[in-house]
């Protein structure tokens, strides 16, 4: 049994330890969320929907009532409040819900968002959090593992501002250990929106400096692809691992034809995604609303 097989052993030991938590200690959520160098984060998009029903009876509040005070981070992936992403619709719909842990949120921007010239109400909202300048990308570090937030509703193309900020942040985050990037529109999906080409240059940067995990929302499912490279091609040894997860609580949708790298997908209820992530390895799993168990629960290593 080599080292990194060893030290999957071991997070799924530790993992199953505490398979019931003790309550949360007093004191910064990071620090929560992160002790001993383990972080749990909490991931979805396509949020609260300010058509279907008041806040607090919403599918948003079921999903934000999934999120534990344990989680350092709250990853949002795009779309956070329908119909516009207006600032009455972020303060009626989004801050009643998902808003109880702002000050823990790390977010990207959706094409809603953006219904909103300039997407003023996203920002505006999110403040400090949604980066610098509301160019809506930025990243940051917890635990082991680099975190990259960007903007699919701008331009990310070759030449582009967004591509040449990202190469030069991958190669001063060349020494982590483990890192994981985020938006909204994805590169491959079984979903009626179907692959997205947007940000397929992101996606060939992010697979060439060795990333692991990808992060998307729009598509309003919960799908997981095996491993691929930048062409779509399986690659168990450095592909990326994608997660589609719009199912944050907006309508949900119908698969399509399923990709050909479709490992798992589920388009019957809202949840969210939450990760744990150590040293070399990260754990995943979809917590559905309703308080079944989770589903599509497994470990990986990461390539470094």
């Amino acid at each position: 049994m080599n080292k990194r097989h060893c030290q999957l052993l071991l997070a799924l030991l530790l993992t199953a330890c505490s398979a019931v938590e003790p309550p949360a200690p007093a004191g910064d959520a990071a620090e929560r969320g992160a002790a001993g160098g383990v972080v749990r984060v909490v991931a979805a998009g396509d949020i609260a929907d300010c058509g279907t029903a008041p806040a607090a009876s919403s599918m948003a509040s079921q999903t934000a009532g999934l999120v534990s005070a344990a989680d350092a981070a709250v990853l949002t992936l795009g779309d956070h409040v329908y119909p516009d992403g207006a600032p009455d619709e972020f303060a009626r719909c989004f801050d009643p819900t998902w808003g109880r842990f702002r000050q823990r949120q790390r977010p990207s921007p959706g094409n809603h968002d953006y219904r909103t010239p300039g997407a003023a109400g996203y920002y505006a909202y999110f403040g400090d959090l949604a980066g610098p300048d509301r160019r809506g990308y930025y990243s940051f570090d917890l635990g082991h593992w680099h975190f990259i937030s960007l903007n699919s509703a701008v331009d990310a193309g070759p030449g582009s501002a967004q591509l040449r900020w990202l190469v030069e942040d991958l190669k001063a985050s060349a020494g982590a250990r483990c890192t994981l990037a985020y938006w909204h529109h994805p590169v491959f999906s079984s979903g009626p929106h179907g692959n997205d080409a947007r940000m397929k240059d992101v996606y060939a940067a992010l697979y060439a400096a060795g990333a692991d995990i990808v992060l998307s929302g729009h598509d309003h499912v919960y799908e997981r692809f095996a491993p691929l490279d930048a062409s779509g091609t399986p690659d168990p040894l450095r592909g990326i691992r994608s997660f589609t997860v719009g199912t944050g609580g907006a309508r949900l949708y119908r698969f399509k034809a399923p990709h050909p790298a479709s490992e798992y997908r589920d388009a019957s209820t809202h949840g969210v995604l939450r990760l744990t992530l150590g040293d070399g390895w990260y754990m995943w799993e979809f917590q559905p609303v309703g308080g079944g168990p989770a589903r599509d629960r497994a470990m990986a290593a990461c390539h470094r």
